[in-house]
């Protein structure tokens, strides 16, 4: 069997006016049995799509913030950087994808911009509208966990990880708000902010709050969410 491509959506330094990656976006696809592909920037549909063909599923990595203007929100003050070319390829990339019933998997700012792309909205800033003691924006160094999640017994994270609660790690601002039609969690922090989601009746469609990318190497729970994206591309591919 051939190994499935993953198609990545890329990381963007305003500062260095430069694409660029992680490592361990690149390597927890690899180590899980897939091809990683980084996809430039490009808000052509047909170029997109002749990248999309190539690929078997798609990772939305992390990144800049959400912009407020696709789920109808004025920006507040406290917002960071965004980058609206971003936005506008992942869009064409996750309706594509979902046409397709491509596996998609958002980590950190994917289950962001998922939730919002599809009709959901967010907290553009955690510490101004709804601060916590949960330390949500944890400093270096990024692999250990700062805080538990639950996990929804029943739901496909509960089926893959086979626990009702597990450590994550966490580096985010912002957060799901009020879930997109067609979206249900996974996983809630303890002050109820949802730390995952998936699509119901498609073959795949998964996100994340936490970043596996940074704690895959020491971390089995990681792997698994890694193997689960890998092994659902596997399920359509012919031998």
């Amino acid at each position: 069997m051939d190994k499935p491509v993953v198609g990545v959506m890329p990381l963007w330094d305003e500062e260095r006016d430069s694409i660029w990656m992680l490592p361990g976006y690149m390597d927890g696809i690899a180590e899980a049995g897939g091809i990683p592909l980084i996809f430039p920037f490009s808000g052509d549909e047909k170029d997109l799509q002749k990248l999309m063909d190539l690929c078997d599923g798609f990772l939305f990595t992390g990144g800049q913030d959400v912009s407020p203007e696709i789920y109808h929100e004025e920006r507040l003050a406290e917002l960071a950087e965004t980058c609206g070319k971003r936005d506008v390829m992942e869009r064409i990339v996750l309706e594509k994808a979902l046409a397709a019933d491509k596996p998609v998997l958002g980590i950190c700012r994917g289950i962001q911009f998922i939730n919002a792309a599809l009709g959901g909205t967010l907290y553009q800033d955690i510490p101004t509208q709804c601060p916590s003691a949960v330390q949500h924006h944890q400093p270096a160094p990024y692999h250990l966990p700062s805080h538990e999640v639950e996990i929804t017994e029943g739901s496909p994270l509960y089926g893959c990880l086979g626990t009702r609660s597990i450590p994550v790690n966490s580096c985010h601002h912002q957060a799901v708000k009020d879930l997109a039609p067609g979206l249900e969690a996974m996983a809630h922090s303890p002050d109820g902010l949802v730390e995952a989601l998936y699509m119901p009746g498609i073959r795949y469609l998964w996100a994340v709050q936490w970043h596996p990318e940074f704690s895959h190497r020491t971390d089995e729970n990681s792997r698994k969410i890694f193997r689960s994206f890998i092994e659902a591309m596997e399920k359509g591919i012919i031998a």
